[in-house]
């Protein structure tokens, strides 16, 4: 029998599946949506495992264009294992590894490989920066404050 995390564990890995997507989204990468079709996906993709062992957590991946996707499984199926477009594709999933990692490290994350055959480019992400609130969050000085004239690029301070 299949056994789940804790609701309470299963809700801090949801949470932190949410931060590191924003995170990847405010990099300017494209994130996919929960619940979009596959047919139509392209980007990172963050996923909860919610089992209870050792493969449980959230796990990070690349998801090619559905073009590219399409032309690798087509290789595969007809066993043209020597075909550019095999390694080229492994190339992409490798390069899209080592840069999310670096963002997702950058802002705090702990990443580390997925080390599963079944996750093969994947990242496992452990745990979320200490700091509540994301480096790109509004801050203090940007919120103009009601009955204060905003300073304007030709204002001075004489």
């Amino acid at each position: 029998m299949f056994e789940r995390v804790s609701a309470e564990e299963a809700e801090r890995q949801e949470a932190l599946a949410s931060r590191v997507r924003n995170e990847l989204t405010a990099a300017g990468l494209p994130v996919l949506t929960p619940g979009l079709d596959r047919v139509l996906a392209s980007g990172a993709e963050v996923e909860v495992d919610d089992g209870a062992d050792a493969a449980g957590g959230v796990y990070v991946g690349w998801l090619t264009s559905p073009r590219l996707r399409e032309c690798t499984r087509r290789a595969f199926r007809l066993r043209l294992l020597s075909d550019p477009l095999l390694r080229h594709s492994s190339e992409i999933a490798a390069a899209m590894m080592k840069s999310m990692a670096a963002i997702l490290a950058s802002a705090g994350f702990t990443v580390e490989d997925a080390n599963d055959e079944y996750r093969s480019h994947q990242l496992r992400v452990t745990d979320g920066p200490a700091q509540a609130a994301p480096m790109w969050t509004l801050r203090d000085e940007e919120v103009a404050m009601s009955g204060w004239p905003a300073a304007s690029p030709g204002d001075s301070a004489d």
